[in-house]
């Protein structure tokens, strides 16, 4: 159950739904959100086992949403307000970044995390994240995830 409000994301969008499919075969542990939007990632994740869960926006309504749909839910989910460009981050076991390649490549250098989910880009478009390698790539109406593992 989510409502959006005025923050982005019903679950409907094609990388949303490439982001589940990743996270469903990852181990469960702790787990970041970064662009969490109204929180749709956040709360399957928790659903699925991991746990604590972070999720981050730099939307003050996005954050709002993220809160209220978790607690809809019920689920753990704890939304913060921070820009993933320059505010600190915890280290987690995975992380998921679904907003657009621009944003995902510099936020995932900034990332302490084995596992990293990354979306928001169309499938001709190719993450260079250094400090990484793409593990599995999921394509569907012409939207990619990928699904990297640290390896340094």
């Amino acid at each position: 159950m989510i409502d959006p409000g005025r923050a982005f994301g019903t679950g409907a969008h094609a990388t949303t739904r490439l982001c589940l499919e990743l996270l469903v075969g990852l181990p469960r542990g702790s787990l970041l959100d970064v662009g969490c939007g109204s929180g749709v990632v956040s709360i399957a994740a928790a659903k699925l086992g991991f746990r604590p869960v972070l999720a981050v926006d730099l939307d003050p309504q996005a954050v709002e949403a993220t809160a209220r749909n978790a607690a809809a839910n019920g689920v753990d989910v704890e939304a913060r307000l921070a820009d993933a460009l320059v505010d600190p981050l915890p280290a987690t076991d995975a992380a998921v970044v679904n907003v657009a390649l621009d944003v995902d490549e510099p936020v995932a250098g900034r990332l302490r995390c084995d596992r990293l989910v990354t979306s928001g880009y169309l499938a001709s478009e190719e993450p260079e994240l250094p400090g990484y390698r793409r593990d599995t790539r999921r394509e569907a109406d012409g939207w990619a995830a990928d699904l990297h593992v640290r390896t340094q």
